[in-house]
């Protein structure tokens, strides 16, 4: 298939890597005449015909840069009246032969919808929880892991100077991947993650136990959607410190490290302090296997692009990038399985 314009935009949170995948899909393009246009804001640029356009010269030196030069929202346009149909409107106005689509789980599930009422679309996964369970791993998810594991490094020093308890709040709506990854390179004592909620009891028998054991501080790490039990056989509950959905009809996140760290304090008298590491992870340089990663899945997807193979998104696969079908790629989400809890369990108490 011969194409002569493709776009792509970045929708949902930033994070490391999106400019390697623009400057990768860029690079790609031009080897064969391709022109690309940035579509900013995400799928907001469709609502309101906000392109930029996009060549090796624009790219340049945007590798190592954190953040987007698209920019992001989390504009949903089946929640804008008319706003499919304008989505298929710029996509004819603007001569567009196919788009390229970097996001997570909203993002990807929008250009699946947008694939299915017959608009060309490659989906490039994106996400810093690395909860896609299309592939191993999303580009964002290391540096972000780095970042948790180097603060976690740094707060140890002074809660063994003050023998406290640290809570750090780390990303993660619906899987643990940062807190397990993080906590486990960090030696935390607790670790807590969507997939396996626990108490507030029973995190303080774990603090107890390791001061019975010489241990005069404690790191607990939580990922920001994990669930807390009122006693060991309640049902589990959501913490949030903000009732507002967003977009997609989401909780926004936030508010279970400060709750952890008070309701340690109160039932154990220690001194508890919090630390939400929240937009911390996602900012700054990426990673070199984000880097690398990333500009490996924007040549793919736009490889596909010229293919024709269009309702796809790319994957990493061991070592193989690959692709599937867009309605795979978001059918399931892929969360912390027995195997990390059973590893966490050896070094940890919950």
């Amino acid at each position: 298939m011969s194409i002569q314009k493709i776009g792509i935009l970045t929708g949902g949170g930033d994070c490391p890597g999106l400019n390697a995948v623009i400057r990768a899909v860029v690079t790609q393009a031009e080897r064969s005449d391709i022109e690309v246009i940035g579509v900013r804001g995400g799928w907001r640029g469709f609502l309101e015909n906000d392109t930029i356009d996009l060549t090796r010269n624009v790219t340049r030196g945007i590798l190592h840069v954190g953040g987007t030069i698209l920019g992001t929202t989390r504009v949903n346009p089946f929640q804008v009246k008319g706003g499919p149909e304008r989505v298929d409107a710029a996509f004819k106005a603007w001569g567009l032969d196919g788009l390229i689509a970097v996001g997570g789980e909203g993002t990807l599930s929008l250009a699946n919808e947008m694939y299915k009422r017959g608009n060309p679309v490659v989906g490039v996964p994106k996400t810093i929880d690395n909860d896609l369970d299309g592939t191993d791993v999303t580009f964002g998810f290391d540096t972000a892991v780095g970042i948790a594991t180097d603060a976690i490094d740094r707060l140890r020093t002074t809660a063994e100077a003050h023998e406290r308890v640290m809570v750090v709040e780390v990303m993660g709506r619906h899987a643990g991947w940062i807190a397990m990854h993080a906590g486990l390179a960090g030696g935390a004592d607790v670790i807590v993650i969507p997939e396996h909620p626990t108490s507030i009891h029973e995190i303080c028998e774990v603090i107890h136990m390791r001061r019975a054991e010489g241990k005069v501080f404690s790191l607990v790490v939580v990922a920001e959607g994990a669930m807390l039990k009122p006693d060991k056989d309640s049902e589990a509950q959501l913490v949030l410190a903000n009732d507002a959905p967003d977009a997609f009809g989401r909780p926004r996140l936030g508010g279970v490290g400060p709750y952890i760290a008070r309701a340690i304090e109160d039932e154990t008298g220690i001194e508890s302090r919090f630390t939400v590491l929240g937009h911390v992870q996602r900012g700054g340089s990426p990673s070199a296997r984000d880097r690398v990663l990333a500009l490996r899945f924007g040549v793919r997807a736009m490889q596909l692009a010229q293919e024709g193979k269009f309702g796809r998104m790319v994957s990493l696969r061991g070592d193989a990038i690959v692709d599937l079908p867009l309605s795979e790629a978001t059918a399931q989400r892929k969360v912390v399985d027995q195997s990390w809890l059973d590893l966490a369990e050896v070094f940890t108490g919950v």
